[in-house]
């Protein structure tokens, strides 16, 4: 300190004070500057109380967390209240304490703390994320969970030592480990500058009391589904419904049908699976959790009994509710039926759709006005092909529902092998309006038509079904109400709403049809129409590109990356067959390139009963296979990439196999690892070479009999894994028969 005060008076000060310290006796001039440094200090030190209510955030690449309170201090309360804020990366998400499919919620240790007598994490209101097509419910960007903390003595400061588990989630789901420390000293309790962080957040945590803005009316529970009507003084915009049990069984997304008042709905909810044997549904106490916009309500359901705090009791149950109990409580028939008209008509102007609607509108034009009957002829035939599909997409939902499937709108677009086809098909259609090619019938058929009949009534049918197809994944207005109410009736009310929605979306086409005069107002054909074409065709190429982006949500992007350039090389070879270059190469392209992108698409699909079971692999750690073995476990390994094809044929056609997933995935005494070599990793990279391997797949067996590891083939059969997995149990020193010889055999 001497020093500075020396640099203080020699150089710092002004001249005019300068001449008076000079004057001054040294030990004055040490004695004032010791006074200012000392009153520099006590400011700084109390003018940031803020550091007492919070620890410093601790952040890697995918969240920042601190631990904050909600008082400067303990107060007179025995409760205090504190919050975890978690920040999140872009895109990377964390779990609600049911997490869904898989996943899994916070875990908080406070056995480090100090006059800590319990704490306990609320969780505020989350939401549905779909991954995979399963639903993880969780939390994005930010979010604050408040705590509530019992003191032991109020006279004794607080000390907090918060151990925190967490799991996030992206591409990867990686656990992250967090030591938060927090002191509060007594005093009588301040609100902090976090006070209102927390209070926010305990505005979005469930209430357990129903009111004006959200109650539940009405509550049916059947062997396999929960229907509860709700009303709120508000608009119900886009409610959503979450179950749970004391035994973790999986509910569905639920099915929601909105009154048209807006302040009435219906949820039906469907238990993902079967009960247990000798349980009952009923009998099974639930914790329903509902949301609608910022307003959420928890209400506990006790055994074959209503909510607890339920404002109206429900109706008398009934062992399976018919549909007009569904129609008495939400909508009737014919308000549904009027919604799925409108909803269909709009459809028509969505962009998934509005490609296929150009391409009517040219066939218009070709016929500029003239030969009215084969205008009606070819719009009628097209009006049919659309109401048709949709009669044929009402018959598969009413067999899948008969058959026990879950069932939405555009289910088909969560088949990577459906989407696959639909990117093929479009791809040949853009080629075909660029002039690339022509689709003709065959000589022996053109010579038994009526050459005169210019409209092609088959290829006009056609062009109404793929609109139609186009027309599934989107969602239009009064669209979700009429698909909502269908897929939770009876096969009545499916028919007759989606016959609406083809009647509706046809109703362009069916009006051309009953006045082909308006075609006579559209422009005379001329050489425009060729750049029209052209430009329709960029129209049906970026239909197929939007495809590539949803394909690439659920295959990944090597293997949708695979597909594009196959697509392009079909471009490509097209192009210089209109060139009349390598013409004979053109259907082996052909074939090659649309077999090759559905095999992709097929081998690519994740498998249901994988995908279920997807958050059951624990993270590659080799120092965690030397433990398990020595504990007495088998460690199954799995070294996998999203570009690799011959993994994910393993996954869909050995071990999502029902005998395989049920031993490796239900046994306690079975561990399965899982090491993603997407991206380059030198801890795999070296475990793959010290087992004698450069490239993947890799998989291997570790037990008790086995420490050093079973390499398994390149690819998989159910038999090479269970006999593996039961040498490495098994006393027997025999190798499996077709395994490669180990180190132990």
């Amino acid at each position: 300190m001497n020093f500075l005060i020396e640099d203080l008076t020699k150089s710092n000060l002004p001249n005019r004070y300068k001449t008076r310290a000079s004057c001054a006796p040294d030990h004055r001039r040490k004695a004032v500057l010791h006074r200012l440094l000392w009153i520099l200090s006590f400011a700084l030190l109390f003018s940031q109380p803020s550091w007492a209510l919070s620890t410093y955030p601790q952040s890697d690449t995918e969240l920042t967390v601190r631990l904050i309170s909600e008082s400067d201090s303990l107060g007179t309360e025995p409760k205090i209240k504190l919050g975890l804020d978690v920040s999140l990366a872009e895109g990377v998400h964390t779990y609600w304490r049911s997490p869904g499919a898989a996943g899994s919620p916070p875990r908080l240790d406070w056995s480090q703390s100090e006059n800590l007598q319990n704490a306990t994490l609320l969780y505020p209101m989350p939401m549905r994320k779909a991954v995979l097509g399963m639903d993880s419910l969780g939390y994005e960007n930010h979010v604050v969970f408040p705590i509530h903390a019992w003191i032991k003595d109020g006279s004794k400061p607080l000390s907090l030592k918060l151990a925190l588990d967490i799991l996030v989630c992206k591409d990867l789901c990686l656990p992250k480990h967090f030591d938060l420390n927090l002191t509060l000293p007594t005093g009588q309790g301040g609100a902090s500058p976090e006070a209102s962080l927390i209070k926010n957040a305990m505005d979005t945590v469930p209430t357990p009391t129903p009111s004006p803005a959200l109650a539940i009316t009405n509550l049916i529970r059947t062997e396999n589904k929960v229907y509860v009507e709700i009303t709120s003084d508000d608009d119900i915009l886009s409610p959503d419904m979450f179950v749970e049990t004391r035994n973790k069984l999986a509910f569905l997304k639920p099915d929601v049908s909105i009154n048209p008042s807006r302040h009435k709905a219906m949820l039906v909810s469907e238990l993902d699976g079967t009960m247990p044997t000798g349980q009952s549904l009923a009998q099974t106490p639930l914790t329903l959790t509902i949301t609608n916009g910022g307003t959420a309500l928890e209400q506990q359901l006790t055994e074959d009994g209503p909510p607890v705090t339920q404002s109206t009791a429900p109706a008398k149950k009934s062992p399976s509710p018919q549909s007009e109990e569904i129609q008495k409580n939400v909508l009737p028939l014919w308000n549904i039926i009027l919604f799925a008209l409108m909803g269909g008509l709009i459809l028509n102007l969505m962009p998934c759709v509005l490609p296929v609607l150009s391409l009517k509108v040219f066939s218009v034009l070709k016929h500029g006005g003239n030969a009215r009957h084969h205008i009606r002829r070819s719009f009628l035939s097209t009006g049919c092909g659309i109401v048709f599909s949709f009669i044929i997409l009402a018959t598969i939902t009413i067999l899948l529902k008969m058959g026990g499937t879950t069932i939405g709108w555009g289910m088909q677009f969560q088949q990577p092998t459906f989407l696959v086809f639909m990117i093929s098909l479009l791809t040949l259609f853009a080629a075909n309006l660029w002039g690339f090619f022509e689709l003709t019938l065959p000589r022996f058929i053109m010579d038994s038509v009526d050459t005169t009949h210019h409209p092609k009534l088959a290829g006009d049918f056609a062009t109404g079904m793929l609109a139609t197809l186009l027309a599934t994944p989107c969602s239009a207005p009064f669209l979700g109400t009429a698909i909502g109410f269908a897929l939770a009736a009876g096969p009545v009310e499916i028919l007759c709403v989606f016959t609406g929605l083809g009647v509706g979306m046809a109703m362009p086409y069916l009006c051309v049809a009953i006045w082909p005069q308006i075609a006579g107002a559209l422009p005379k054909p001329g050489n425009w129409m060729t750049s029209l074409t052209r430009l329709l065709g960029f129209g049906m190429a970026g239909t197929a590109l939007w495809l590539l982006f949803v394909l690439h949500e659920q295959i990944g992007v090597p293997m949708t990356s695979v597909i594009a350039i196959g697509m392009l090389l079909l471009l490509a070879q097209l192009f210089l067959r209109h060139k009349k270059i390598l013409r004979v190469l053109t259907i082996p392209v052909l074939v090659l390139v649309f077999v090759g992108s559905c095999a992709i698409g097929l081998v690519a699909t994740v498998p249901e009963q994988l995908s279920r079971q997807a958050g059951l692999w624990q993270k590659f750690d080799e120092d965690s296979i030397n433990r398990a073995v020595r504990e007495g476990k088998v460690v199954f390994v799995d070294i996998t990439a999203d570009w690799c094809l011959t993994c994910k044929a393993n996954k869909r056609f050995t071990l999502s196999q029902e005998d395989v997933a049920n031993r490796i995935f239900n046994n306690d005494k079975i561990i399965v690892m899982q090491g993603d070599w997407t991206n380059p990793d030198p801890a795999i990279t070296a475990f793959l070479h010290k087992h004698g391997r450069y490239g993947i797949p890799f998989n291997a067996v570790f037990g008790p009999q086995t420490p050093n590891g079973i390499l398994l083939p390149e690819l998989l059969t159910p038999s090479i894994v269970l006999e593996a997995i039961n040498h490495a149990e098994s006393p027997s020193h025999a190798c499996p028969v077709d395994l490669p010889a180990g180190k132990n055999c």
